[in-house]
């Protein structure tokens, strides 16, 4: 597989592990509870009565085999991790980083964009103002004014507009080396199940449980 698949597969082990780890993290999915009605201590006439509290997983039978297959996939996990270094080492970038450096590149982009579209601008805000005065009596009142707000650039948009196009096209290049490597780099690792299984036909397999 290349490293897009490789990086598919690592976000499907993941997924399985969070669904293994939701019905094991639940007491009700891991013990047999009774919940015993004392009906007999308060009406000598009626009997006790024994409830079960139903756990909400059809797995709760096979808790055991559930754990064997968390360890599993975590060693799968671990095994793809390397597989995906050794592939990673074997380029002649240095893949994070420049991932990590493009996001930056990104992140500053989208900030002189907003500073290259800004423009110096008047408005008048309608009442926008407020002071005091003396009335005819001699008494103090408030009153309220229009305002206007003038805003000025204080930047050379000629600046901004050179930096965000060589930020942007140093982006789009990165991204596109990046691209190209994450399908031509091969990620020595076999996958065990299919990247579309389900979880349930993937554990079922792992434990060779028949389909009910």
């Amino acid at each position: 597989m290349n490293l897009k698949e490789a990086f598919r597969f690592q976000n499907k082990i993941q997924s399985f592990m969070d669904e293994v780890l939701r019905v094991l993290d639940r007491d009700v999915n891991i013990t047999s509870t009774e919940n015993v009605y004392l009906r007999h201590k308060v009406m000598p006439e009626a009997e006790d009565e024994t409830v079960a509290v139903l756990p909400d997983t059809e797995y709760s039978e096979h808790i055991t085999e559930l754990v064997g297959y968390l360890i599993y996939l975590q060693d799968e996990k671990e095994k793809l991790y390397m597989a995906i270094r050794e592939a990673k080492n074997a380029l002649d970038i240095d893949m994070d980083s420049e991932v990590s450096l493009n996001a930056s590149r990104q992140r500053i982009a989208q900030t002189l964009k907003h500073m290259n579209n800004l423009r110096s601008q008047e408005v008048i805000i309608t009442g926008g103002g407020m002071g005091y005065r003396f009335n005819a009596d001699g008494n103090q009142v408030q009153y309220r004014c229009d305002v206007r707000r003038v805003s000025t650039i204080n930047y050379d948009r000629n600046v901004i507009k050179k930096e965000l196009a060589r930020l942007n096209q140093k982006a789009d290049e990165t991204s596109a080396r990046l691209d190209l490597c994450t399908v031509t780099s091969e990620v020595s690792y076999e996958a065990p199940f299919d990247v579309n299984a389900s979880f349930a036909d993937a554990f079922e397999s792992f434990a060779g449980l028949e389909r009910v």
